[in-house]
């Protein structure tokens, strides 16, 4: 890790010089970028098992930094995200080192399934992996030494399973002082905090001193542009907090929530089988009593009709997309917020119907900013 990771950019002069970075079978000198299929494991026929990374490192001295996504093979916004940073941004006033990984998983991504289909083994849960056990550790073992040990943080971007949806947000242990500030950086109105399971390539890093936040947004299997574009804009947050952007500005969300042990949270399940006729959707901010959903059976028996309502109010993070559930389904993932936090949020909303207001109308909107 960087010695001066603690101290804040200041964008003033170094007298430490760039550094080559290095991995198992070769390196990327100052200056230079580099395309790399990187073996990690071989198929039933013996050929091998190669994941995309790009390596981009700057001329100038500063943190290494890694962007991973598809850990999970179906969780396809992710991989924009990475490959748009690593591809399509400037980086010639690059400080420090970008490692992009946008397809961790490229068994589950060929079959265009979540897990590792050997086994059925999810890899994020198996970091930081070890030599000589089973497939799926072998594999994060390898990544994991090769091209995360050698970082000062991460960003890993997931999606909702199968069925779901989330709105974006971060998930972080805030109980640690250097992932909060990563956390905080990356500018999301939402962070979850925790430290995540065990195995989680969130967990882990941070566990090794490489503080590492997850960000969720939208659904498997599609790319969603503007959830995209929102997860750049805190991409290009967190570069320029930590200096590698230093011509860059922090993003500053509007408002923001911090989730933890002392907000109310609830992941609403229901109580009965059903067709799910859902009410309210992703980013919504619902009442307390609001009827979030209702569950009917194929004839829709009104005496057979289950109404759901929101315990508290709050903003619903995740949501059901596949609109059938057995009981003991999750519906909606509900958090609660300050009051501060909603006035906020409420104003924010106000202001942006005003706005789509003004737009339907033909008049010009004015600058939020």
């Amino acid at each position: 890790m960087s010695d001066d990771f603690d101290e804040p950019p200041d964008g003033g002069p170094s007298d430490r010089t760039a550094e080559p970075f290095t991995y198992n079978g070769g390196r990327v000198d100052p200056g230079e970028s580099a395309n790399i299929r990187y073996g990690i494991s071989e198929t039933y026929l013996g050929d091998p098992v190669r994941i995309p990374v790009t390596v981009i490192n700057g001329e100038h001295p500063g943190p290494t930094v890694f962007l991973s996504a598809a850990a999970h093979g179906d969780e396809l916004n992710g991989i924009e995200v990475v490959r748009e940073v690593a591809h399509d941004w400037d980086h010639s006033n690059l400080h420090g080192t970008l490692i992009c990984l946008p397809v961790m998983n490229v068994h589950g991504f060929l079959a265009q399934e979540r897990y590792l289909p050997i086994y059925d083994r999810d890899l994020n849960r198996s970091f930081p992996g070890r030599e000589g056990s089973t497939s799926a550790r072998r594999m994060a073992y390898q990544i994991f030494t090769n091209f995360i040990e050698p970082c000062d943080l991460g960003v890993d971007f997931h999606t909702s399973t199968r069925g779901r949806t989330n709105m974006l947000h971060v998930r972080a242990n805030m109980e640690n002082l250097k992932t909060a500030r990563v956390a905080k950086a990356f500018s999301s109105n939402v962070i979850i905090a925790g430290e995540g399971p065990s195995g989680t390539l969130r967990r882990e890093a941070t566990a090794a001193d490489i503080p590492t936040i997850t960000v969720e947004m939208g659904e498997a299997h599609r790319f969603q542009r503007k959830l995209i574009d929102r997860a750049l804009t805190g991409v290009a947050s967190v570069l320029a907090e930590f200096g590698l952007h230093p011509e860059s500005s922090v993003h500053w969300p509007g408002w923001r929530t911090i989730i933890d042990d002392d907000n109310e949270k609830t992941w609403i399940r229901a109580d009965a089988g059903g067709i799910v006729d859902m009410k309210r959707g992703r980013s919504e901010l619902v009442q307390e009593g609001e009827v979030i959903c209702a569950i009917t059976n194929p004839f829709k028996e009104e005496e057979d009709i289950v109404t759901v309502e929101a315990p508290f109010t709050g903003l619903i993070v995740g949501v059901l997309e596949n609109p059938v559930v057995y009981p003991g389904n999750p519906l909606c993932h509900l958090v609660g917020l300050s009051p501060d936090t909603l006035t906020a949020l409420e104003r924010e909303r106000m202001a942006e119907h005003s706005q789509s207001g003004l737009q339907s109308s033909g008049q010009a909107a004015p600058d939020l900013e």
